[in-house]
């Protein structure tokens, strides 16, 4: 796949940003939050959701979708249909939003050093299956455009 159409791009991002969506929400309601009410037990707003912090998580999260789409299609068009294309997009995603957030967070004092050892590990994952999604999705298009 030499070139990314339009419409295989947009379609591509959509089905990706599902588990994007799915796993961000988890990691946020199932760690994230509990993690930091405790590190500032005197704030009663810290950690809130409302319809807009989830409009601009969502806006996060697609911008997110889309820097891993382009990743993986860098990787594919560099390394082929394979595992070390799996594994060099999703470290690029993983360090480029993940780790420089989280360090960035941690080494100001908005969250602490412990919640990393949770967000980073399972974001990492994250990561991991997404970029395997893309790669799927990828391949199919590729399939489609050698049989026809």
């Amino acid at each position: 796949m030499k070139e990314l159409s339009l419409r295989h791009f947009v379609k591509t991002v959509m089905i990706t940003s599902i588990w994007i969506h799915i796993s961000e929400v988890l990691r946020y309601f199932l760690f994230v939050i509990p993690k930091t009410k405790a590190y500032f037990p005197e704030r009663m707003d810290v950690a809130e959701m409302n319809i807009w912090i989830f409009a601009i998580w969502g806006l996060w999260d697609m911008l997110l979708t889309i820097m891993v789409v382009i990743s993986c299609w860098a990787c594919l068009q560099l390394f082929g249909h394979n595992r070390k294309s799996i594994g060099i997009a999703s470290l690029f995603s993983w360090t480029f939003f993940f780790v420089l957030f989280w360090v960035g967070a941690a080494n100001m004092g908005f969250t602490s050093w412990n919640t990393l050892c949770v967000t980073l590990p399972l974001s990492a994952i994250e990561m991991w299956i997404a970029c395997y999604i893309t790669l799927k999705l990828f391949r199919r298009e590729t399939l489609k455009e050698i049989r026809l």
